[in-house]
């Protein structure tokens, strides 16, 4: 071996290659009649794969239930994971991809970051997709889920931040979608290719959390601080692109607006009462309609800093419970809702965990977790019973009597009477090979905890009680196969195909691709730094992003917001992320009523350290940039003087440019998507990307920090890794 090559193999030994995606293959296994069966991994997921060597043809046996939904009047499955969206019937089968939607078995890399999410309508009939084009943008599909037919119902849409930005009725008729600052529809017709032009089906502005389907297809839209609601089939008796809100009518009148990237909102199945949370920070009921001038006292909790997970359960008869998750502990409120009171209810008990759904006639509520699932009453606010040893990953309800349970081991369907459960699919497997022929045909097997199933690769899992597994090979009569390492790319290893009869060698996901979107193969660092001037809004949105990722940031933090958060001041500590400082108060140095001397720089940083030290007992660090980074050849010197590291950003994205400075200094505010753009194509290594938190005086119509994970997800797939800024800067 040549020795540059045995140095090239001893850096990637002492230094494992940060850019290798991590999908990895494992358990090869060749039958005699040529099929090959293996197991995938990436990002913690797994699942079972089946391949026909003759045509490479691969088809999935496993689905890991990251989601579920319940479609077709109860009787399909649609799951969603890191290796694509399948269907699975109810009674029972094998997943199968759904079509268009990026899967493993049809050809698709796993993109790192979060899975990529669809909405299908409840007939299970349709799906609607964004196909990423860019980092931050993407095509809005519709497809039929039979056929795969798809067509673009919008181009260059945002992709999905925290809420997926499309919306179906109840009756699948019609879907609302989001689109730069303003909300469309489109109905289901039976030939789509006449439907109307896009500026004919506005609804108005706002977000996709600016609208509601009520439980008996009520059409529900705030904007600003009025309520409006549309009868669903005043949609289809009168004109359908006619003026939307002039067949609806006002419900409700708040004593604030609604800003629907911050806000949200919830409606009673009875439509006479709405909770909205306001920014995260408080609960806000109100009665609606008739009921609206019955004199009873209006409730408002107020949402501790580090909550996360707000899950809300509301049943017809008026009870609601909204669970949510604080620094790691479930907790709950609970309300009482009729025309005449909203009562608050004690909750000294409190279930185990914070992700809960309620039982269609509203009697029970599941909660589960890492450690299992709980069942309650939920009228009588009583714990029926309990499960523990098993993580479980979603529920969801198939009836009053039944619920579907998906953990790493197994889809199933749990009766709630007796605690019966019945296997719909295999999650994963531990361990898995092929059973010894009957008939020259080989079975599938694999073991999930203590228990043993096998499919013929077409028909669902059965228990199999006595199993008989063939010993591994890794060879037929026509093929040899083996797994190659690889230093760089999407794998980390991939499994190459030998035909002993010829000369061909193939790698079994040759062609395989993650798309165009994104810039892959860079590799390079660069710093986040997330500027905290007088408001916590955002923060704790970039705190669960960043550590979704495991990545650290920097924040620069000023005597103002230290003195007035300390909540978020100590969350962001127990993060472990760096903390700098940002002067003891938000001065404009290039503002001329000011005086900037080297004592009053030297005395602010001094005053602003001493500040942050009284409240966390730890010291700042010694970086610094001046507040709004305006700065000069005096204050870098005075700073330095002082032992602090001046910062300066590698380029501006503007996000702090409000509606009112916009306005005043004549320029175009770039929209969070746009930002998104240029950080990806303007990031070099080593750079420094500023990120304001906190709403802005003059307001504004979106912020970066509301896409924060949109922008992890492009970063993360282009190759670009988050690092503190001091890991750049020194």
């Amino acid at each position: 071996m040549k020795p540059l090559k045995i140095l090239f193999l001893f850096c990637l030994c002492l230094f494992p290659v940060s850019f290798i995606f991590g999908i990895s293959f494992s358990g090869l296994n060749i039958s005699n009649d040529d099929r090959l069966l293996f197991k995938t991994e990436f990002e913690s997921q797994n699942a079972l794969f089946i391949s026909t060597l003759s045509d490479m043809s691969m088809r999935q046996l496993t689905a890991y239930p990251e989601k579920l939904q319940l479609v077709d009047n109860g009787r399909t499955i649609y799951v969603t994971n890191r290796f694509g969206a399948a269907r699975i019937p109810v009674e029972g089968g094998l997943p199968v991809q759904l079509p268009v939607y990026p899967s493993f078995a049809q050809g698709n890399v796993p993109l790192k970051g979060r899975t990529q999410e669809l909405a299908a309508s409840p007939d299970g009939r349709w799906i609607v997709y964004i196909e990423p084009v860019s980092p931050a943008y993407g095509n809005l599909l519709l497809i039929e889920a039979g056929s795969g037919t798809k067509r673009i119902i919008s181009e260059r849409i945002e992709l999905p931040a925290m809420f997926f930005p499309v919306k179906w009725s109840p009756d699948s008729r019609l879907f609302v979608y989001a689109k730069d600052g303003r909300l469309f529809y489109s109905p289901i017709v039976n030939d789509m290719s006449t439907l109307a032009d896009e500026r004919f089906r506005m609804i108005g502005s706002g977000g996709i959390n600016s609208i509601l389907w009520g439980q008996h297809g009520d059409f529900f839209y705030l904007t600003g601080n009025t309520l409006y609601c549309v009868r669903n089939p005043e949609l289809f008796t009168r004109t359908i692109y006619g003026d939307f809100l002039s067949i609806g009518s006002v419900t409700a009148l708040f004593p604030f607006d609604f800003d629907s990237g911050l806000d949200k909102y919830w409606i009673a199945p009875d439509s006479g009462s709405i909770m909205i949370n306001k920014n995260g920070k408080g609960l806000f009921i109100f009665l609606l309609a008739e009921y609206q001038n019955s004199g009873a006292a209006l409730v408002h909790i107020t949402i501790p800093f580090w909550t996360e997970n707000i899950n809300v359960l509301w049943s017809a008869g008026g009870q609601l419970a909204v669970s949510a998750s604080q620094e790691g502990k479930a907790s709950v409120w609970r309300f009482e809702i009729n025309r005449e009171h909203i009562k608050s209810l004690s909750s000294s008990d409190v279930p185990a965990f914070s992700s809960g759904a309620l039982s269609p006639d509203g009697s029970m509520a599941v909660f589960w977790g890492e450690n299992g699932f709980e069942l309650w009453d939920f009228l009588n606010w009583r714990l029926v019973r309990k499960t523990a040893g098993e993580s479980v990953l979603f529920c969801i309800w198939t009836n009053n009597e039944q619920f579907i349970s998906g953990n790493a081991g197994f889809i199933e369907e749990i009766n709630i009477s007796n605690n019966a459960r019945r296997r719909i699919c295999l999650s994963g497997a531990d361990e898995f090979g092929f059973e010894t022929p009957v008939r020259g045909f080989s079975r599938i097997l694999a073991r999930v905890g203590n228990e043993w199933f096998a499919t013929d690769g077409r028909s669902s899992w059965v228990s199999v009680s006595e199993p008989q597994l063939q010993q591994v090979s890794l060879s037929s009569e026509r093929y040899r196969v083996f797994l190659e390492p690889q230093a760089a790319g999407h794998f980390k290893n991939v499994p190459l195909l030998r035909n002993i009869n010829s000369v061909q060698t193939v790698s079994l996901v040759s062609g395989y691709s993650a798309g165009s979107a994104y810039t892959s193969g860079r590799q390079l660092q660069i710093a986040l730094c997330f500027d905290l001037y007088d408001d916590d809004s955002g923060l704790l949105q970039v705190l669960t992003a960043l550590r979704r990722y495991n990545a650290k940031a920097t924040f620069f933090l000023n005597g103002d917001f230290i003195r007035r958060y300390p909540a978020a001041l100590s969350a962001i500590v127990k993060a472990g992320h760096e903390t700098a400082s940002l002067f003891y108060a938000p001065i404009d140095f290039s503002d001329s009523r000011y005086r900037i001397t080297h004592d009053f720089i030297v005395q602010g940083l001094a005053r602003n350290e001493d500040e942050f030290f009284k409240a966390v007992g730890k010291p700042l660090s010694l970086l610094w940039h001046p507040p709004f980074y305006s700065s000069s050849g005096l204050i870098t010197a005075a700073a330095a003087a002082a032992g602090y590291t001046t910062v300066t950003r590698t380029f501006d994205p503007g996000d702090w440019i409000s509606r009112e400075e916009a306005v005043r200094l004549n320029i175009r505010q770039t929209p969070a998507s746009g930002m998104i753009e240029q950080i990806i194509g303007r990031s070099s290594a080593g750079a420094v990307i500023p990120i304001r938190l906190g709403q802005l005086p003059g307001g504004r119509d979106e912020y970066l920090f509301q896409r924060i994970d949109v922008l992890l997800d492009a970063l993360a797939r282009s190759g670009i890794e988050i690092v503190p800024v001091s890991a750049v800067v020194r």
